[in-house]
């Protein structure tokens, strides 16, 4: 799926906190489009770059959803790698699966309505893929995080009027979690949050870390 190629620098408050630029000798860069994403690693208070990877998010024949989610990951990271050297680059990518079946974004109302009923009142599966590629050594991250929702038993007015009232055809699984679609689920299981919405913040600090960026030491306050 084409995503664009428009990038763009995010950069924390400072006149919150005086920053240490000391251990800033590489830059952080998003390869995503996602607004929710981009919120997500804000929390950070990390200066970072956002750039949109332009690659086929098509799965291919056979692929697990633990398999395609990891490899868009690391795809997404390594389509902007060469704009970036001495960066730390950052891919993610999510989908969400009922018995083994793939839930991509559907796009239109009635694939919508079709997803909805399928997910009524069964747990549904998100994995949630994550990559980190340090351009300056070539070392390349590539792991997952997976969070489990259970649906309420919805009926077909509910499930129209939700659609209506988020339209999230553009979301794995159909639903914002971080809207109305919270009203769907009767039951969260996960690790972190942040996994439903699109980005494992929790395991990405871990490999940020492993390559010598410390957030907590990023911002003195």
């Amino acid at each position: 799926m084409h995503e664009g190629a428009s990038c763009q620098r995010n950069l924390p408050d400072f006149s919150l906190k005086p920053i240490d630029y000391t251990w800033i000798v590489m830059n952080l860069v998003l390869a995503s489009s996602s607004p929710t994403r981009s919120k997500i690693l804000q929390q950070l208070q990390l200066s970072f770059i956002t750039c949109s990877p332009d690659i086929n998010e098509s799965p291919l024949n056979g692929e697990t959803t633990l398999d395609y989610v990891k490899r868009l990951s690391l795809e997404k990271a390594r389509a902007v790698s060469n704009q970036y050297p001495d960066s730390l680059i950052i891919g993610s990518d999510q989908a969400c699966s009922i018995n083994g079946l793939i839930l991509g974004k559907p796009g239109s109302e009635e694939a919508g309505i079709k997803h909805l009923k399928m997910c009524s009142g069964n747990w549904v599966q998100f994995q949630t893929g994550l990559a980190l590629i340090n351009t300056r050594t070539g070392k390349e991250h590539v792991t997952y995080d997976s969070f489990r929702v259970k649906f309420r038993r919805l009926s077909d007015e509910e499930i129209r009027a939700y659609i209506k009232l988020d339209k999230p055809l553009d979301c794995a699984g159909c639903f914002k979690v971080e809207a109305a679609g919270i009203a769907l689920f009767e039951a969260l299981e996960g690790k972190d949050y942040n996994t439903l919405l699109g980005l494992p913040i929790i395991t990405l600090v871990s490999l940020l870390k492993e390559e010598g960026l410390n957030p907590l030491l990023a911002a003195v306050p």
